[in-house]
């Protein structure tokens, strides 16, 4: 985290049922609202991106309801779980690791097994490395009566997002990815339409429930004890990303995205996301047959670089660099530079060597 952001953690408490918070409440609500390009409402939920997934789905769908989930990796899966627990009816529509989800496949889906009270998509699957086409998923989405419900997690406040103009009718993200900011709080932005399904939505919801939401929002608080210090954080990060310009934030990790690709082929390394579709926030790199690859993530975690490797189906054949955030160019040299020293002494020695 940035300077500024740690250091406002530190700040003394104040009462979240009174006017302080209520001023930096409305502050953070309303600069968050350009990331995501929407004038629907917005919520600042105390969890982790896990629990936007779930309220998203027990505030606009009820048990029976069927819901279509594109799913590109291990997070659509969860979106698709999550549904699953709370009774919905969930057509899969799973694609090959490491490639976006087609809009004609989903179009020709939605014609042949619809209709759906929803579709759930994954903007930007961090497990694969691979950012969908959201807007022509969404065109195709809204050519139905379906809601749309997205897990921007890793997407919004990084990569260009456009609520309004995809018709995304609920957006969630969460406070610990582009950010700059601890885990802690969950975003979440809830259109006329989601509001409409939650009128009639039967799936249960105290926590999570919109309508309380709103209410307490319009008095500048939060239903249930808030975590006070990540807003303090928050607050100091939106500075931050404000003297930047979201455009300038855009074009960095697109710069530093493409550093890291072409940093990791020179290396002799293949990417394993299809490269039209790579994620401008986290690259996955496939293990060489050779390579002992819990090895190599020790070596550089002793070198002072973290990084991650594969998640379900891919753990073990690929390992993850993550780019997003407080990161510029020397971050990423320095990335390379570490895996460089690192890759050597991951390789496996053959018997007879």
């Amino acid at each position: 985290m940035p300077d500024a952001v740690r250091e406002a953690l530190s700040r003394q408490m104040i009462n979240h049922r009174g006017p302080e918070f209520a001023e930096l409440i409305a502050s953070v609500t309303r600069r968050l609202k350009p990331y995501f390009q929407t004038s629907n409402d917005l919520f600042l939920l105390t969890a982790s991106g896990t629990g936007a997934l779930e309220a998203a789905v027990v505030n606009t769908l009820s048990p029976g309801d069927r819901v279509l989930s594109i799913s590109i990796g291990v997070f659509g899966d969860r979106f698709a779980e999550i549904a699953r627990a709370y009774g919905a009816d969930v057509v899969s529509a799973g694609f090959e690791p490491g490639r976006a989800a087609d809009p004609n496949v989903v179009a020709r889906l939605i014609e042949s097994s619809g209709p759906f009270k929803a579709v759930l998509v994954t903007h930007n699957e961090t497990s694969t490395g691979v950012t969908n086409d959201l807007a022509s998923i969404a065109e195709v989405v809204r050519r139905t009566e379906a809601l749309l419900l997205v897990d921007a997690i890793s997407s919004v406040g990084s990569i260009e997002f456009k609520a309004d103009a995809w018709g995304c009718d609920v957006v969630l993200t969460g406070s610990q990815k582009g950010w700059m900011v601890p885990p802690g709080l969950a975003m979440v932005t809830v259109g006329a339409r989601a509001w409409e399904a939650h009128r009639t939505a039967t799936m249960p919801r105290f926590y999570w429930d919109f309508a309380k939401c709103r209410s307490y929002l319009e008095r500048g608080q939060t239903p249930a004890t808030p975590a006070v210090s990540v807003l303090f954080a928050f607050d100091a990060a939106l500075d931050l990303m404000e003297r930047e310009g979201m455009a300038s934030i855009f074009a960095r990790h697109r710069r530093c995205a493409e550093r890291v690709r072409q940093g990791v082929k020179r290396l002799g390394l293949d990417l394993f996301a299809d490269e039209a579709h790579a994620s401008d926030t986290v690259t996955a790199v496939k293990v060489p047959e050779d390579m002992d690859v819990s090895r190599l993530l020790k070596v550089l975690r002793e070198d002072g670089v973290v990084l991650a490797g594969g998640q379900g189906a891919q753990s073990g054949k690929i390992f993850r660099i993550g780019h997003l955030g407080w990161i510029d160019d020397a971050d990423v040299d320095e990335i390379l530079a570490a895996l460089t020293r690192a890759l050597p002494l991951a390789r496996r020695v053959s018997a007879k060597g």
